[in-house]
């Protein structure tokens, strides 16, 4: 953290740490620090299937030079320092330190709702303070490019759908089930 938060910051601006990966990054080291059994499922529940991607698409572009999703074209771009591209592979190891910690510490079943809350958060955010060519959590378009098929602030409204309907919920029936829960009472929050 203390090498990849400055490098970040200078090579890809503050916005930057807006990426919902960065923000678990960000998120699961408090979470390991206070022993957070809450923090570490809403972490989980808001990354896992996205960064299941990220990692899915990277294995690809190493294996076959091919990234169908696009997610990680950048960690193939050689204008970009080897040291700033290896720092991002915190995407490899954050999805098995999440699974880890929620093993270790339990599983919130309220999770899914403070992560909804967040998201929505950091989405609204992300929409009123980043540029839409940097297009940080899609909210501009899906994929690299802003989308020009409907309003900027109707594409914003349909990620505040999808995100809680495609990502969180999946993601918290995985845990659940895998997992069981931890009720209001149970532990440290």
């Amino acid at each position: 953290m203390l090498l990849l938060v400055p490098v970040y910051a200078v090579v890809h601006g503050w916005a930057n740490f807006l990426w919902f990966s960065n923000v678990a990054l960000l998120v699961t080291f408090v979470a390991v620090w206070v022993e957070s059994r809450r923090l570490v499922s809403m972490m989980a529940v808001g990354v896992l299937l996205p960064e299941a991607a990220w990692n899915v698409d990277f294995l690809l572009g190493l294996v076959a030079g091919w990234q169908p999703l696009e997610l990680t074209a950048y960690m193939f771009d050689e204008d970009l320092s080897a040291m700033v591209r290896s720092l991002s592979l915190f995407h490899v190891a954050l999805p098995v330190l999440l699974v880890w910690l929620v093993w270790r510490l339990g599983y919130d079943v309220r999770a899914w709702r403070w992560q909804v809350g967040l998201g929505w958060g950091v989405l609204l955010l992300t929409y009123l303070i980043s540029e839409p060519t940097a297009n940080i959590n899609w909210v501009f378009g899906p994929g690299e490019e802003p989308q020009q098929w409907m309003p900027a602030a109707a594409w914003l409204g349909v990620m505040l759908v999808i995100y809680p309907l495609v990502i969180v919920l999946p993601t918290h029936a995985l845990l659940r089930w895998l997992f069981g829960g931890a009720g209001a009472g149970a532990g440290r929050a």
